[in-house]
């Protein structure tokens, strides 16, 4: 069975085609950069092309980077705040004409970690990073989702996290891979004192090369891994999250008849 996921992130929208089987990508998957401002009516208009990109006519899973609540988007770090509020699933609905599902960008690519990659089969405490424009997370616990966790804005020295250690400042500030590291280090110390997590999964782009940093990280007990989906598991967990809302809801079975 195949449904398309589309990736919404500060920088870049993505989206393709995924075979729900086996987690990977049925076609190219189609980029358009993010539109600057990224006011809602702007971003679903991106989101259509993505569909109409792919020719599809049936459900649709996005992510957003935000907390995500029924369908509507309450936060807005990374985009614009038009969004605070915004019924996101009807929006790109009405744009697309497709039944959309809508939910928060890292939770859908922790859901296909936890399935298809990193995390697959992993009991307890696991917690997903994606490392990015800023700092996405999602939890698990003995494989169960803890929705819209948003561990990226704990605070770091007066700043949130992710103003000291998304993948977006390592290159903004030209910082070295060690200098990176030790911030890394900072944070996911800090977020293992509150969660104790029995895994850590490092995603988002920069997870390609994460030979360059993770052996860097010091001071954390939990073990440390690179997302297997790499920048592919926001869509991956997008199509998962359209093709779960799409299926039926199983029928209710009939009371035994009294004797």
């Amino acid at each position: 069975m195949r449904m398309l996921g589309i990736d919404i992130g500060g920088s870049g929208i993505k989206g393709a085609p995924v075979d729900l089987g086996t987690g990977e990508l049925t076609a190219d998957r189609m980029r358009i950069a993010t539109p600057d401002p990224s006011r809602p009516t702007a971003v679903a208009g991106a989101v259509a092309q993505v569909v109409e990109h792919f020719a599809w006519d049936g459900p649709v899973g996005v992510t957003f980077p935000g907390v995500v609540v029924n369908g509507t988007t309450m936060t807005a770090a990374n985009v614009d705040h038009g969004w605070i509020g915004t019924d996101a699933a009807a929006l790109f609905a009405r744009v697309t004409g497709r039944r959309v599902t809508v939910l928060n960008d890292a939770d859908a690519a922790g859901v296909a970690e936890m399935a298809h990659g990193a995390g697959r089969g992993h009991p307890g405490t696991v917690v997903m990073l994606t490392l990015g424009t800023g700092i996405g997370s999602a939890l698990f616990i003995d494989g169960a989702l803890v929705p819209n966790t948003e561990f990226g804005h704990i605070e770091i020295r007066g700043k949130d996290a992710e103003k000291r250690a998304s993948a977006k400042v390592r290159e903004e500030k030209e910082l070295s891979w060690h200098h990176w590291a030790e911030r890394l280090s900072e944070y996911l110390a800090r977020l293992e004192g509150l969660i104790s997590p029995g895994l850590i999964i490092l995603g988002g782009g920069v997870s390609r090369k994460a030979d360059r940093f993770v052996p860097l990280i010091e001071g954390v007990r939990a073990p440390i891994v690179p997302a297997a989906l790499i920048n592919n598991a926001g869509i991956v967990g997008a199509a998962m999250a359209a093709a779960k809302t799409a299926a039926p809801s199983p029928a209710r079975q009939a009371p035994a008849p009294k004797p």
